[in-house]
Parts: C-alpha cells; sequence; structure tokens
C-alpha cells in the first residue's frame, strides 16, 4: 500500500551515485513519475513539510 499525504504520493528508486555506491531515494509526487514505484513509509521516519514550498520530505526521528 503506497504511502499518501495530502494528496502526495511517497515513490523510491535505487540511484547509482558516482562512487559506484548503490543509494535507495524516497520522494513524493502528486503524478507517475517517469521512473520509481509507489512505497510505504520507511521506519524511523517522520514527514515534514517545507515552509516556503510546501512540498513534503521525510525526515529521520
Amino acid at each position: 500500500m503506497a504511502y499518501e499525504y495530502e494528496g502526495w504520493t511517497l515513490y523510491t528508486r535505487d540511484v547509482l551515485l558516482k562512487g559506484g555506491r548503490n543509494q535507495t531515494i524516497y520522494f513524493f509526487s502528486k503524478r507517475d513519475p517517469k521512473s520509481g514505484t509507489p512505497c510505504d513509509k520507511p521506519d524511523n521516519y517522520t514527514v515534514g513539510v517545507n515552509k516556503r514550498t510546501g512540498l513534503p520530505y521525510l525526515k529521520k526521528k
């Protein structure tokens, strides 16, 4: 079940960093992104909202 916050859906995807290491990133989107899959909110994270833009983001507890 995908996590939703005020119309935003949480997505995840794996990216390859310049050093050759893979890292999982999480991002919110209102539309269907080019890459990424809907996901649940990971444990030990809370949702914050950027005061200036109103965009949600994940932050560690």
